[in-house]
This record gives C-alpha cells, structure tokens and sequence, in this order.
C-alpha cells in the first residue's frame, strides 16, 4: 500500500529526511518511533502530499505519490489532482484540527458532501454510523469546545474515515491528551487495526506498537535506523541507538 525508496526531504540547508526505505503491505499496521526530530512526522506529511519530497520514489497504492504516470516519465499532478488523491489516505493529526464553528457530525459530513458528492442525506446517515463506531453518537450534535481531548480525536478519526480511505496515517494522536484520554483513542485505532485498516502511526505509546504494530520503524536523523518485528525490535533490539531511545522511553 506504502512504498518509500530512497525519499529524501529538505527544508533550505536541513536535510530532514536522508534516503527512507519502507514498504507497508495492505492491511498492515506499521508504527513509526523514534526521538523529535526524527523526521517521522516529515515522512507522514510527505505520504498525504503535504510535503514534496526532494528525492528517491514513494507510492501509495501503486500510484506515485504527487505525480502521474505518462509512459515511462512522470508528470506533476496540478493542486486539484493531487487533493483528489488525498481522498484516499486519511489522516488524523495531534490537535484535532476540528472546524470550531461546526458540531461533530457537521465535521464529519463537511467532505463527503462538498468534496466527494455525496448527498447530505447520506452524508448524515454514514456521519452517525461513524460516530457509533467510535463511540460518539450521543454528542453527534454537540461542538469541538463542549467535547474533552480524546472525544475530539475520536470525531477527527471518524472524519478522516468518512471518505473511505485506503490508508489512515496518523500523527501522535494521543501526544496532546490527558493521560486518562489515551485509552479510549487507542481502543478505537486497535478497532480499525482489527478490521483490516492500514495504518502508518507515529507514536510514542510503545505498548501500542508492540500490542497492535505489524511493524516497528525507529528513525533517527532522518534515517531508518532498525525495522521489524515489534516483538523483536521493541525488546530484543540490535541497534545501539534503538536500545539508548528505549531505555528511556519504557
């Protein structure tokens, strides 16, 4: 669903990310770690096309990610292109990024209806079951600044899913939330992991990776230092630096 060769990003002098390799099979769960600064959220970004990346290939789906294939040369997508791909990989970020002025099942109707066609009507109807499966259907009709952390992230996880995506990238979903919030967000991603999702997660909840992870990525310096296994790299790791992050992490 996910493949990186060689990607390689750059803000002016920085190199953020040095030559990434990753593949991420269909219905796989790959959680990236690592230090800040790491480049981890860069890699994300760069999978939804909110950063161009400046080397190397990355597909997602087998489509190469910002650009068409023409015979044997790729061509950059125009803008309205490239947001009619993103309609195929959700993404959930640390802070909600939920519209203020909207209610919950409103945030979750908005794209569908505006961006995908769908009728309102439907849009609704596909708006509660989504809450449901989250465990909001009670506060369908209540706004961002009546709900706590982790209710909102749940109705940012619905949104991300109203369009049906293909792959669901998450950004520290659980780093802005009060330490008795994280459950419910994490029970509801396991829910999705159970159900086939594929999902690239960048976190710092190591009992996550290990529990539900297929894959286990730890970056450092905007290079993969060691991937595999959790249940190897999070406890028998051969790297030096992985088992130094570890150590105190856990």
């Amino acid at each position: 669903m996910v493949r990186a060769e060689g990607v390689r990003k750059h803000f002016g002098r920085l190199e953020v990310l040095k030559g990434i390799d990753l593949t991420v099979e269909r219905g796989q769960v790959c959680c990236l770690l690592g230090p800040s600064g790491s480049g981890k959220s860069t890699f994300l970004r760069c999978i939804n096309h909110l950063e161009r990346i400046d080397g190397g290939r990355l597909c997602v789906d087998g489509e190469p990610v910002g650009h068409r294939r023409h015979g044997d040369r790729l061509h950059e997508l125009r803008e309205r292109e490239v947001a009619e791909r993103r309609r195929d990989i959700g993404m959930v970020f640390q802070r909600f990024n939920l519209f203020p002025h909207m209610t919950a099942l409103e945030n979750i109707t908005e794209a569908p209806v505006r961006v995908g066609g769908t009728s309102r009507a439907d849009a609704r109807e596909q708006g509660l079951v989504l809450l449901e499966e989250v465990g909001l259907r009670d506060r369908a009709h209540h706004y961002p600044a009546q709900l706590s952390g982790g209710q909102q992230q749940r109705v940012a996880i619905a949104r991300a899913l109203a369009m049906r995506p293909k792959v669901m990238l998450f950004d520290e979903p659980t780093s802005a939330l009060d330490p008795e919030l994280v459950g419910d967000v994490l029970d509801v991603m396991r829910r999705l992991a159970a159900d086939g999702m594929t999902m690239v997660v960048v976190t710092h909840e190591i009992g996550f990776a290990r529990e539900v992870g297929d894959t286990a990525v730890f970056m450092d310096e905007g290079v993969v230092v060691e991937a595999g296994d959790p249940s190897r790299v999070l406890v028998e790791p051969e790297q030096e630096r992985t088992r130094a992050f570890l150590s105190k992490v856990l």
